[in-house]
């Protein structure tokens, strides 16, 4: 058998669920492969909202700064500090045995050869680190295209500017360089550099293996250094976790440390990073707290990171759980809004929406980096889209429904149309049950018609049944035959009701008054000649459909129905217009609405019906 072609709805939410996975799945190689993109300055401007939401967390023991502040610059009385004071502060914070310090100051010219050898001497006297620089020309520091291998973001310097020899063979050396997003943040802090045959370590990863004592084993997107472990993201690349504004850190002024004012305990078994903090002298990059953070604030952060194993854990593992959510958020979150109730299903699809923001920063908070822009990315414009396309497919939809339930309802009660679109199977087996049943007939209507002529003619039966359909409409009857210039309906569909028969005595009552109205509307050469009579009874009758199976209408059947039919032979013999039984009038009598009929316009009577052999009493009306 042939199947019918898919509803527009479900041929939309395909279409959407596929471009959901496309989409996810573009969005989420580009992910793992660490591709360059718009994307990026989304991510990180979320990064900065996870940071301030989550708050300030202190700092954590074990590195403090000597800061080269704007106090011991005007004391010493220039921009920066001689070799001879550098060597006098490096001597002064050995004496208090800290477990390593490091020169955040680049040494890259020689000055006099006593001073160089006086500060290479301190330095040597102590676990010690000094900073290199890479120069980037064509090179790279982060990012960039996907290349193949552990190395392929590594950052790769096309030239190393080193201390002078003296002080390069005193101590440890780590580049010092450091690059920022595009609000001057520094997400990253690289390990490792790349030089032709060999790496050289950062300026923290050189100062904690100084300060441990350790080698630091490179693995696969990790870093090993005396038993820890730090995850790193791709090319080796530390994702900083910062602990709060500047000042997280303690801080010594190198101006206290010249003059002998500092407690030397203070900083035993620390990493004392000496570095620039004087303002517009040394580098200032922003953070996520504040706008304006030194250089040595940055490097203290990223030792104390690779410390404490706190790094945020941005991994080439993360990556992939990023991925997969880029592709399945839009998927599930188009499913959850196809639903048979778009309210449900938004509301459904927004928690789960929520849900994924709460577990993601749930994660930063536990110390993972997991993507908002990428999943958003592959999420938000699919689900407006689609929410749109839906609005504008139901709407036509709705469109079409309302154009053909406005036709079918020409060829049905609107009354019973909704029923049978509610419940298909109405009627399909008969039904037994009390209605009652109204006929009512126009009386000289073959000779009017004969007058009158055709179109005319026409004109009033379409008046009449506009007429019927009204009254009997109004008290939830249902017309469910117009025969010639007759009328059947019937109450008690689509399901009996106890105030059926007091619906009907009504409507026989607006029936009466509308009819004598409407004849007296009509042109003269009707009016002389068009009556009406009216029947209407009460008790049990069949109700089914019948028909073929393509074409069926709503038929009642029985007794009950047959002697409605005669009350319009009774009508005509008794000359008067509206004949009902008692048994009408006793089935209405508990429900029927006070004024409704005015009872006292009946005259009872008892007669006999054609074909019955019992006499039926009636009231009749003129």
């Amino acid at each position: 058998m042939p199947l019918g072609r898919p509803p527009a709805s479900l041929l939309l939410t395909g279409a959407f669920l596929a471009a959901g996975v496309l989409l996810g799945i573009w969005i989420g190689v580009n992910q793992t492969k660490g591709v360059a993109s718009a994307l990026d300055r989304v991510e990180n401007l979320t990064l900065d909202w996870r940071f301030l939401l989550a708050g300030a967390r202190p700092a954590p023991e074990g590195v403090i700064i000597v800061a080269i502040d704007d106090k011991t610059l005007r004391e010493t009385g220039g921009n920066s500090l001689s070799r001879e004071m550098l060597a006098r502060i490096v001597r002064a914070l050995a004496d208090g045995h800290p477990r390593a310090v490091a020169l955040d100051i680049a040494l890259l010219d020689p000055k006099a050869p006593e001073a160089d050898g006086e500060l290479a001497d301190a330095l040597r006297s102590m676990n010690s680190v000094v900073a290199a620089i890479g120069l980037f020309g064509d090179g790279r520091l982060s990012g960039g295209q996907p290349q193949s291998g552990e190395l392929a973001f590594a950052p790769e310097p096309s030239e190393v500017l080193w201390p002078i020899d003296a002080i390069r063979d005193a101590a440890h050396v780590g580049l010092a360089n450091v690059s920022t997003d595009a609000s001057g943040i520094p997400r990253y802090i690289p390990m490792i550099y790349q030089v032709p045959d060999s790496v050289i370590p950062s300026f923290a990863l050189a100062a904690a293996s100084a300060a441990l004592g350790a080698e630091p084993v490179i693995g696969p997107d990790s870093i090993e250094l005396a038993g820890r472990t730090t995850k790193v993201d791709l090319g080796y690349h530390m994702a900083v976790r910062y602990y709060g504004p500047s000042g997280s850190f303690r801080r010594i002024s190198a101006a206290e440390v010249l003059r002998g004012g500092f407690e030397p305990e203070s900083v035993r078994g620390q990493i004392v990073v000496v570095g620039v903090t004087a303002t517009g002298v040394g580098d200032t990059f922003a953070t996520p707290f504040d706008r304006v953070s030194p250089g040595a604030e940055i490097f203290a952060t990223a030792i104390s990171n690779l410390l404490n194993g706190d790094a945020l854990a941005r991994t080439p593992s993360a990556r992939r759980i990023d991925a997969a959510a880029t592709v399945a958020l839009p998927v599930v979150m188009i499913a959850l809004m196809a639903t048979r109730r778009p309210a449900i299903g938004f509301a459904i699809a927004g928690f789960v929406f929520v849900l994924w923001a709460a577990g993601v920063f749930l994660a930063f908070v536990n110390g993972y980096w997991l993507s908002i822009a990428a999943p958003l990315a592959s999420t938000a414009p699919l689900a407006v889209l689609y929410a749109a396309a839906r609005y504008i497919v139901e709407r036509q939809a709705a469109g079409r429904i309302a154009a053909e339930k406005a036709m079918l309802a020409k060829f049905q009660s609107p009354l019973l149309l909704d029923h049978i679109l509610r419940e298909p199977r109405f009627l399909q087996e008969p039904v037994r049950q009390d209605i009652a049943v109204l006929f009512l007939d126009l009386s000289g209507f073959t000779g009017a018609a004969e007058a009158l002529g055709p179109e005319r003619s026409r004109d009033i039966l379409g008046g009449m049944q506009t007429m019927v359909e009204r009254e009997v409409t109004s008290e939830r009857g249902i017309v469910i035959n117009f025969m010639g210039d007759g009328v059947l309906a019937v109450f008690g569909l689509p399901k009996p009701q106890s105030d059926d028969a007091a619906r009907a005595l009504t409507a026989v009552e607006r029936l009466h008054a509308s009819a004598l109205s409407w004849i007296a509307d009509l042109p003269l050469a009707a009016q002389g000649r068009l009556d009406f009579r009216i029947g209407a009874h009460f008790g049990p009758a069949v109700i089914s459909r019948h028909g073929s199976a393509s074409h069926q209408q709503i038929s009642a059947a029985g007794d009950t129905v047959n002697v409605a039919s005669r009350l319009l032979e009774v009508a005509k013999q008794q000359h008067c217009r509206v004949v009902v039984t008692d048994d009408l009038f006793a089935a209405a009598s508990a429900t029927l609405q006070p004024g409704n009929v005015n009872l006292e316009l009946f005259t009872p009577l008892t007669v006999s019906i054609r074909g019955r052999t019992s006499p039926l009493q009636i009231r009749i009306r003129s």
